[in-house]
């Protein structure tokens, strides 16, 4: 209530990546973010880490978390965020065989979508030191495009390391000022407004979590943050879907990852 409370105030529509299990556990909560107009995203369903996961079992959880989040929300979700962007080599072609529009998990960049890269179309050697050191050394081969679209997913534009503690988790903190939160958010922002490609045109994804950033030190930051965007020319607040939608079409510029060499 209180994160639907700050978007309603600066007329922000935002986009909810959702775990299937809390949509049909608290389906009241999800119909207010339904009904305030922001978009509804794919986010597992018990938020299972997909890189331990099976084929098999990343394709079920996918089918019924569409399904879940379809029937309580009246509409296919057409993003999907790993659980802690923690990925599997099959994530690309799942979401391709699933109909998934866009992805928010990858960091090949960090300020403009993209096409995200297929592993299943490339050839990667893992190092197994197990076997003779010619065995993996050699490059992957040339990187080739899926029809996924990537808003890039960025740790340092996320609020769960420096305002979450979690004792099972060495990387996350918890007690990080604010301040030092709001300064490293508005550095980056600085640099990618003044660096923009020709056409101005940059995304600044900032990933928070309603336990996170619902917390009343954290929204005041948000407060601060959102007026202080709105201080710059040419700012617009849209889903991640709209992102997507406008980098399709065109008229938001993107860039191509490149890489892998011919072993043809």
């Amino acid at each position: 209530d209180r994160l639907l409370k700050l978007w309603n105030k600066y007329n922000i529509k935002a986009t909810w990546f959702t775990p299937a299990h809390s949509a049909e556990s608290f389906p009241k909560q999800i119909r207010k973010i339904v009904d305030a107009g922001h978009e509804i995203g794919l986010h597992g369903y018990t938020h299972e880490f997909v890189s331990t996961l099976s084929e098999e079992q990343q394709r079920d959880v996918l089918k019924k978390s569409i399904e879940v989040l379809t029937d309580i929300v009246g509409k296919r979700p057409r993003g999907w965020t790993a659980p802690a962007w923690s990925t599997s080599l099959e994530t690309v072609k799942l979401l391709e065989e699933f109909g998934i529009e866009y992805d928010h998990s990858f960091m090949h960049h960090d300020s403009q979508p993209y096409y995200l890269p297929s592993p299943h179309l490339s050839t990667y050697i893992e190092t197994d030191i197990s076997q003779p050191a010619s065995h993996w050394m050699t490059p992957m081969s040339t990187l080739k495009p899926s029809s996924v679209v990537e808003i890039p997913a960025n740790w340092h534009l996320d609020d769960w390391p420096p305002f979450q503690l979690s004792l099972s988790q060495a990387s996350t903190h918890g007690y990080v000022d604010t301040a030092t939160i709001e300064r490293l958010w508005k550095e980056q922002f600085e640099y990618l407004y003044r660096e923009c490609p020709e056409d101005g045109s940059f995304i600044f994804p900032i990933s928070i979590h309603p336990q996170v950033s619902g917390k009343p030190q954290v929204l005041l930051l948000h407060e601060r943050m959102i007026e202080w965007i709105n201080g710059h020319e040419g700012v617009e607040w849209v889903t991640m879907e709209a992102i997507m939608d406008e980098f399709k079409s065109g008229k938001l510029k993107g860039v191509e990852v490149e890489g892998g060499a011919s072993l043809n």
